[in-house]
């Protein structure tokens, strides 16, 4: 008999070249249900301009545009995303810094105070009217090495109808960089309030609430002892029962604005009132009987001043 014929040893396979491994995604920005709240197509522009940015730091002053940008930011892109911080200051009225703080605890928000140094800088205290550019400038100096840490971009509260207003501050804001994702998503102050309201966000009809240094006219130097009259003025009146008020510092008179409804209340409250000014070191108290208008003190910059006008707008939109 032959031999059995030797079997061929089967070929060795090739091993099959290893695959390398998919690039890791850096995970999306969490949208949770931000979209599907009430608010409409703005607040859906607006969270896909957050999402976009994927980490921020949010000026929160605790106003109703600054607090809807806090709380859409938080929302969109979580905590560990988003931080809010709010600068304080002799110009930042003792009320607002605790208002600042109760919003942050309400609605979960990663939140830390900076201190911003603008009374020491000579041209801010002179109290011209580019003095918010040199409040901005140090609020931007303040909030730059926070984005720095997070790798992140300072974003402000500024809506579409800031544009058309004289707002140096929000310039110098620029030129360092801020973003204004209210403007970028459509939003006037009306829809802020709006969108707000759908939210049950309690801001929603919070009154302007302006630092204590736009009480000054311009000219008059801000100091922490004109800003600390001003702001025991107020808070002794608001301890009276008025809610949204000015008090104007002209030296030793005091110019008190309230909405008109307020205005005969006030008169029938006059001791009190009275009492309440001097007690901040007022010797003469008065009430303009026009009532408040916000603002006010910026009647005299030349016409057609407007943010629109420092502010390359074309360039946010990018």
């Amino acid at each position: 008999m032959r031999p059995e014929p030797k079997m061929r040893p089967e070929p060795k396979m090739r091993p099959e070249p290893k695959m390398r491994p998919e690039p890791k995604m850096r995970p999306e920005p969490k949208m949770r249900g931000v979209l599907k709240m009430p608010g409409g197509p703005k607040l859906e522009a607006l969270a896909e301009r957050l999402g976009a940015l994927e980490r921020v730091v949010v000026a929160f002053s605790g106003g109703v545009d600054s607090s809807l940008l806090a709380w859409a930011a938080t929302e969109v892109l979580g905590r560990s995303r988003a931080l809010c911080a709010t600068a304080v200051s002799p110009s930042l009225a003792p009320e607002e810094l605790l208002d600042c703080r109760s919003l942050a605890s309400q609605w979960g928000l990663r939140w830390e105070q900076v201190t911003t140094g603008e009374i020491s800088d000579p041209a801010y205290a002179a109290n011209r009217p580019d003095r918010c550019y040199h409040c901005k400038t140090h609020l931007m100096d303040a909030l730059a090495p926070l984005a720095a840490s997070e790798g992140s971009r300072v974003v402000l509260g500024v809506n579409l109808d800031d544009l058309d207003d004289y707002r140096p501050g929000q310039q110098a804001a620029a030129e360092r960089g801020a973003l204004f994702p209210l403007v970028e998503a459509g939003f006037t102050k009306t829809d802020v309030r709006n969108v707000s309201r759908s939210l049950g966000l309690r801001t929603w009809d919070k009154p302007a609430a302006p630092c204590l240094s736009s009480r000054l006219p311009y000219g008059t130097p801000v100091t922490i002892a004109n800003l600390r009259a001003v702001q025991v003025a107020e808070s002794g009146l608001r301890a009276l029962g008025f809610g949204e008020l000015r008090v104007r510092h002209y030296g030793k008179m005091a110019r008190v604005e309230l909405p008109d409804p307020d205005i005969e209340r006030a008169v029938s409250l006059r001791a009190e009132v009275v009492a309440a000014l001097k007690r901040a070191g007022f010797d003469y108290v008065t009430i303009d009987l026009e009532g408040l208008r916000s603002g006010n003190l910026s009647s005299s910059f030349p016409e057609g001043t407007t943010a629109r006008s420092c502010i390359d707008t074309e360039e946010i939109a990018r």
